[in-house]
């Protein structure tokens, strides 16, 4: 244990050059040389120091203080400062530091039961000076638990004269016993805005020209620790003198430019993938790793967001100069193309440590981002307006198309098949073969007539579990989508209730070679009637053929629009009553009707004790 000053800066000799007699000044890092002297010097905690200094000032100040928090973040320097007011009555010099009421002990090498006997038995002892003996112990954390049990009666009840401040910055590994006992303040991280603008502060103090956004960067690479940034901030002066630029920054510190992501960011727009993976290429050549890149670009992202809202501009932790450049670039982007992007950073940020192949996965990211903006497939649609419709000067002339639209395929296809042009047979396609089509094991030759090919619909099959398989599904989910039109400037030509007949009749035959029997014949039932011109209604025996016939009715309107060009057609299922009593469906039903026609049923089934 050790009395120390506020500054604790241990003498320097002065070194004499002996060829020019000049003297060397001693150097003295900047968290030293500009240390804060009063709670008004304190950066980013002013919470806390107005909170001490009314404290001191009413005289209510505890006796036990737990200072914990970050590292770099101002705790031992309020512990020092604390200690020093606390002293001052007025009449002590203006350099005057108390230095022999003040006293540091270091947990973490004195951790030990003797240690915290021994700063027990000087507790007991008045200071000679001044009112209070201060014991500050850092990190306090590193005390074994039997030391912690052999401090607790001296922290809780201590002399009058005496006052702990436990410094740390893992409180969790801190007793409860402990805590319970100390008024407890919790340092937070400086931001960056703080931490830039002082920084500023001592670059005018020391004659450097520094860019704001060289400052920013220094800032953010401290993560909220004052002692970090001056740390950075003197390392990077050494390395370029007096004028500190962003590039020079960023060199020095080995973080990607601001420009390179500005960089992506527009060949990203573009839909540049070749230039997008040139530069990525070279950024790993330069020595940094694909997360490093992901992860910046996913944060570039982000601050390109927060600059499409006015409100949200100051969340943007960067200089003045580089702010502009992120509006000017989040006004050539979308918030939807943002969200996307965003999504894809993220998502390869997550999967970087568990793939097997980072680049391949960086590199597929960035193939994605370049995609979001780029439609490369025109998809179909399979629409039941013809589209001619849309050209407003072939509105009139937009005709249905012939019912006979299968092309026949055998008309085309050559009669004679070589080796040179060979005839592509789909072997999922139906074959009819007739005698001739048969080889002859006779002759052992096969006939000159090739076999008779139907391609009504060939089908390409694909493997359920393949990506080819979930683009075709892509495609057809999207062929079914149909133009969204207003109805009331689609065609509404008239017609004729046997016109409407022929063309139901026509459905409901060809439903029936398809193999949908029973919907064909729910249709055949009723005759369809027309009324109002343009309303088709159908009565049906029960409610069970009325729900086929609904969720089957839009294929069945679909094609009465198209062949009676009229888009007004709506159709109308209702249900019979009295016919629906004549048919039987479930098998009482059933039964009701056979013992009706013949009552001698009833006598078998309950001879033989027959259920249904």
């Amino acid at each position: 244990m050790r009395a120390v000053s506020d500054r604790n800066i241990t003498p320097i000799p002065i070194f004499v050059d002996s060829y020019n007699h000049t003297i060397l000044e001693p150097f003295i890092v900047s968290a030293r040389k500009y240390r804060p002297q009063t709670f008004k010097d304190v950066v980013g905690q002013e919470a806390i120091t107005n909170t001490l200094e009314n404290a001191i000032a009413n005289n209510h100040l505890a006796q036990a203080l737990l200072f914990c928090g970050p590292r770099g973040v101002g705790k031992t320097t309020c512990a020092r400062i604390l200690a020093k007011k606390i002293n001052q009555d007025g009449t002590e010099s203006e350099h005057e530091d108390f230095a022999f009421n003040i006293f540091e002990l270091d947990a973490a090498s004195n951790n030990s039961v003797d240690d915290i006997r021994s700063l027990i038995d000087q507790v007991r002892i008045p200071p000679q000076v001044g009112k209070y003996k201060v014991y500050i112990i850092d990190e306090v954390h590193m005390l074994s638990q039997s030391a912690f049990n052999a401090f607790l009666k001296t922290l809780e009840e201590p002399p009058k004269h005496a006052i702990f401040i436990l410094a740390t910055t893992e409180k969790h590994k801190i007793i409860p016993t402990i805590l319970s006992r100390c008024q407890i303040f919790d340092f937070k991280r400086i931001t960056v805005k703080d931490t830039a603008k002082y920084l500023q502060y001592i670059a005018q103090e020391q004659g450097i020209e520094a860019d704001g956004d060289a400052l920013h960067i220094i800032a953010q690479k401290a993560d909220g620790a004052m002692r970090d940034a001056l740390s950075i901030f003197d390392r990077v002066v050494s390395f370029s003198g007096k004028n500190l630029t962003r590039k020079a920054v960023s060199e020095n510190l080995n973080v990607l430019d601001y420009e390179t992501y500005f960089e992506t960011v527009d060949l990203i727009l573009k839909n540049d993938i070749p230039g997008l993976l040139v530069l990525f290429n070279k950024t790993v050549a330069l020595g940094f790793d694909g997360h490093h890149f992901i992860s910046g670009l996913a944060t570039h992202l982000r601050d390109l967001m927060v600059c499409k809202n006015e409100s949200t501009i100051e969340l943007l932790e960067v200089g003045e100069a580089a702010k502009k450049q992120y509006q000017e670039q989040a006004q050539k982007t979308s918030k939807a193309f943002l969200l996307k992007a965003l999504e894809i950073a993220n998502d390869c940020d997550l999967k970087y440590k568990t793939s097997r192949n980072q680049r391949l996965l960086v590199e597929l990211a960035l193939m994605k981002l370049a995609s979001i903006s780029f439609d490369g497939e025109k998809k179909k649609s399979d629409s039941i307006i013809p589209a001619s419709y849309f050209k407003k000067d072939a509105r009139k002339e937009a005709t249905p198309p012939p019912e006979n639209v299968v092309v026949e395929h055998q008309k085309n296809a050559p009669q004679h098949q070589t080796a040179e042009t060979p005839h592509p047979i789909d072997i999922d396609s139906p074959i009819e073969h007739t005698k001739k089509d048969v080889p002859s094991e006779e002759e052992g030759r096969p006939s000159t007539a090739p076999p008779k090919i139907k391609l009504e619909k060939p089908q390409k099959r694909v493997s359920g579990l393949s990506l080819s398989s979930i683009k075709v599904k892509k495609e057809f989910q999207s062929s079914k989508e149909t133009v969204p039109v207003d109805e009331n400037e689609l065609p509404k030509d008239p017609f004729t209730e046997a016109d409407m007949r022929k063309h139901w009749n026509d459905f409901t035959n060809d439903l029936i070679r398809k193999g949908k029997r029973i919907l064909g014949s729910n249709l055949q039932t009723d005759e369809p009637k027309l009324v109002n011109g343009h309303i088709i209604r159908i009565e049906l025996p029960n409610h069970t053929m009325k729900k086929e016939v609904e969720r089957e009715k839009k294929p069945l309107l679909d094609h009465l629009k198209q062949k009676l060009n009229n888009y007004s057609i709506r159709l109308q299922v209702s249900v019979n009553e009295e016919v629906e009593k004549k048919f039987a469906f479930t098998p009482e039903e059933k039964y009701e009707k056979l013992k009706e026609k013949n009552p001698a049923i009833e006598l078998l089934r309950k001879e033989f004790d027959l259920d249904l």
